[in-house]
C-alpha cells in the first residue's frame, strides 16, 4: 500500500464532506492517506515552503498530493529548497496553480512530477480518472498516455521530446521570472479554465512573442473550458509558421475525466496514431 501525504501549497478545502470524501476515494484505490485533519488555516508562504520540505522529508510517505489548487502557489518558490527535494524524492503530484511547482522541481531537480487530480478532483474522480491515476503511480505500465482518451489533430506529424506544461495562465506569470519554464526541444501541454477569449489570446501572443513556441518539438491543447480548441489553434496560426504536430485532447485540465501526464518525462507524440506514449522506460 502506498501512503500519501497531503499538503496546500495553493487554496484550502471550503467543504469538509468534499474533503472527507476526496480521501475516502483515494483509500478505495488502496492508498493510505497519512494526514487526514481538515486544515481551515492556510500558511504563509514561508510556511507552505516549510510544508513541503517536511513532506518531502517524511521517510513514511512515498506521494505527495496537493489538496486543491485556486491561486498562490508561485509565492512559494523563492523559499523552496530544492536540494531537499533532490536528495529525498518522492512522487509530487497537482495540477492547475500547482503547474508552477510541477514545472519548477523537475527544471531544478531532474525529478519527473505529475500533473494529476489533487484530493479535491478525487472527491468526485471518474473511473477513467483513478484509473489513469493509479497508471502513473505505480510506474505507467501502460506506456500511451492517451489510451481510452479521445484526439484531434490540427496539424499531423511526429515527434520527441521533453513533456513540459500545465496551466497557461498559471504559466505565463512565471514567464521573465527565474521560474520560467525552458521550452526548446518540449512537448508542450495547455490548458485552462473560464478565461474568456481575449485573455487566452493575450496568454498565447505573449508566449509566442517571447520566443516559446519558436522550438518546440509538439503541442497539445487540453480543455479551455468556455473556449473552444479550434479557437485556441487558431490564434495561434494567425501568430506564426506552426512547424510541429498540433493536437487536442480534451481529457486534460479542469475535466470530469482526466489525464495523468509525467512533466519532464520523455515522450513521443503521433498524430497519425494519436498516441502520446513514454519513451525508454
Amino acid at each position: 500500500m502506498k501512503n500519501v501525504i497531503t499538503i496546500t501549497p495553493s487554496w484550502l478545502f471550503t467543504s469538509k464532506k468534499d474533503w472527507t470524501r476526496g480521501i475516502a476515494r483515494l483509500e478505495e484505490m488502496g492508498l493510505r492517506v497519512i494526514n487526514k485533519k481538515f486544515i481551515t488555516r492556510l500558511p504563509s508562504p514561508e510556511g507552505k515552503a516549510a510544508q513541503l520540505h517536511r513532506a518531502f522529508l517524511n521517510s513514511k510517505a512515498g506521494i505527495i498530493l496537493a489538496q486543491r489548487g485556486g491561486a498562490s502557489s508561485m509565492k512559494m518558490l523563492k523559499h523552496v529548497n530544492f536540494d531537499i527535494i533532490k536528495k529525498h524524492p518522492k512522487v509530487f503530484a497537482g495540477f492547475s496553480d500547482l503547474s508552477t511547482l510541477l514545472n519548477a522541481i523537475y527544471e531544478r531537480t531532474g525529478q519527473v512530477t505529475l500533473h494529476a487530480p489533487m484530493v479535491i478532483n478525487f472527491s468526485k474522480a471518474s473511473r477513467f480518472t483513478a484509473t489513469s491515476f493509479l497508471n502513473a503511480i505505480n510506474g505507467f505500465t501502460r506506456k500511451n498516455l492517451f489510451s481510452g482518451a479521445p484526439v484531434n489533430v490540427y496539424r499531423e506529424g511526429t515527434a520527441t521530446g521533453t513533456l513540459k506544461g500545465g496551466n497557461l495562465v498559471t504559466l505565463t506569470t512565471l514567464i521573465g521570472t527565474p521560474w520560467e519554464i525552458p521550452t526548446d526541444g518540449a512537448i508542450l501541454f495547455l490548458e485552462d479554465v473560464d478565461e474568456k477569449l481575449h485573455e487566452v489570446d493575450r496568454y498565447l501572443s505573449q508566449w509566442i512573442l517571447a520566443g516559446k513556441f519558436k522550438r518546440l518539438k509538439g503541442l497539445i491543447l487540453g480543455d479551455f473550458r468556455g473556449i473552444k480548441s479550434d479557437d485556441v489553434y487558431r490564434m495561434i496560426n494567425g501568430m506564426m509558421r506552426v512547424t510541429f504536430p498540433v493536437l487536442h485532447c480534451p481529457y486534460i485540465g479542469h475535466v470530469k475525466n482526466k489525464i495523468t501526464l509525467p512533466v519532464g518525462a520523455k515522450v513521443a507524440l503521433d498524430t497519425r496514431a494519436k498516441t502520446l506514449s513514454l519513451v525508454g522506460q
